[in-house]
């Protein structure tokens, strides 16, 4: 059977924080039982002829699922076909985590936690809609290492509205004095459809300015390096070989299987995406076997452009043999003039059969990457 990883999206959250645009919905609880049966459901139908090697379930928050729910999906993972060495990571978030829902996912086999800090000072925390404060962090982080969880990834974000560069410091630094194995640092993006939006619209968000936005991230790369954190991908920094392995799935567009509302699989060259609201959801599995709102076939086109996109994220970057093997064609034959203006320019380095930004290029990787559109 071939190997392949698995995403399930929770659409669930206590309540929703101002800067999120994913498909997750406050005060829906009471369709909590009747989702996660039919979830169940599809997770049985799409993985019975594959084998997981990675597994990671997001949201929402799916620790804010009943212990009622979270023992219908045990029993639906336990089924599950797995690598030995399957990674299989839970999103969580401060203060939805107890001793009894840790120990139910031990036993369900998930050995990676990802927790949702974002900032250390509590002023930050509620002013951009989080439920929890920094005790509540600490708090679950430790009782995570008691019960046996020796693989965690924090995440943080920079860019917050009134957030100076010395909380940032401060962030990072009592973060890493945590010592994760991994460390998501994300700089604050206004989506449209969120209340940040709406202010940010209203001239009432105060945002960093660009150069001290800029200063955040170079303060990101110089901290975490002291601390022993390499930077694996733009965001992503990690212990030796600790790397998330699910996530590198997609910056390498392998083929990955996607159930839940919202959800979205990558299957040979096909793209699926379900459908975002949970009533939908729940009718079309249960009235047709899916839950389809689109399938779209990649041209070659966009697959090669996917293939750009999410590997340049990567720090080591793309390499060229595997671009030969896959499109059967030199990268020059469709990027040369845009390899070689980037390279003048001195964002991009072609060296040991590896195209890769510098650190320049990082900094300026939007632009750089709107030139591989085909």
């Amino acid at each position: 059977m071939k190997e392949i990883s698995l995403y399930i999206h929770i659409p669930f959250c206590k309540k929703k924080c101002w800067y999120c645009d994913f498909p997750s919905f406050c005060g829906k609880d009471y369709l909590m039982v009747d989702y996660v049966k039919t979830l169940t459901k599809e997770i049985a139908l799409r993985t019975e002829n594959y084998i997981m090697k990675t597994i990671f379930i997001g949201g929402g928050t799916p620790t804010y699922l009943s212990l009622e729910c979270l023992n219908y999906l045990k029993e639906a993972m336990l089924k599950v076909n797995k690598t030995m060495d399957c990674e299989f990571t839970v999103e969580c978030n401060p203060g939805t985590l107890n001793e009894d829902i840790l120990k139910l996912l031990k036993s369900m086999g998930v050995n990676r936690l990802s927790i949702g800090l974002q900032a250390v000072q509590n002023e930050l925390l509620k002013s951009i809609g989080r439920i929890h404060d920094m005790n509540d962090f600490i708090d679950n982080y430790k009782l995570a290492r008691k019960i046996g969880f020796n693989n965690i990834n924090v995440d943080i974000m920079f860019g917050l509205p009134n957030q100076s560069i010395e909380q940032w410091r401060e962030t990072i630094n009592k973060v890493c004095e945590l010592s994760p194995e991994h460390i998501s640092s994300y700089s604050l993006i206004i989506e449209e459809d969120t209340p940040f939006y709406n202010l940010y619209k209203e001239n009432k968000l105060n945002l960093p300015q660009e150069n001290i936005e800029r200063s955040m991230y170079l303060e990101t790369l110089k901290l975490l390096k002291g601390f022993g954190y390499n930077q694996y991908e733009i965001s992503n920094y990690s212990k030796a070989h600790k790397e998330c392995r699910h996530n590198l799935v997609y910056w390498n567009l392998e083929d990955y299987i996607g159930c839940g509302s919202g959800a979205h699989s990558f299957m040979n060259n096909l793209r699926y995406r379900n459908e975002e609201k949970i009533e939908e959801y729940i009718m079309g599995m249960n009235s047709k076997n899916n839950s389809y709102a689109e399938i779209k076939e990649n041209t070659l086109e966009d697959t090669i452009e996917e293939f750009m996109f999410m590997g340049l994220r990567k720090i080591e970057g793309i390499k060229e043999s595997v671009f030969k093997n896959r499109f059967k064609k030199d990268i020059d034959f469709f990027y040369k003039e845009v390899i070689e203006k980037h390279r003048a320019n001195g964002l991009l380095k072609r060296e040991n059969n590896s195209i890769f930004l510098t650190e320049r290029g990082i900094e300026l990787s939007n632009y750089v990457m709107s030139d591989f559109i085909l």
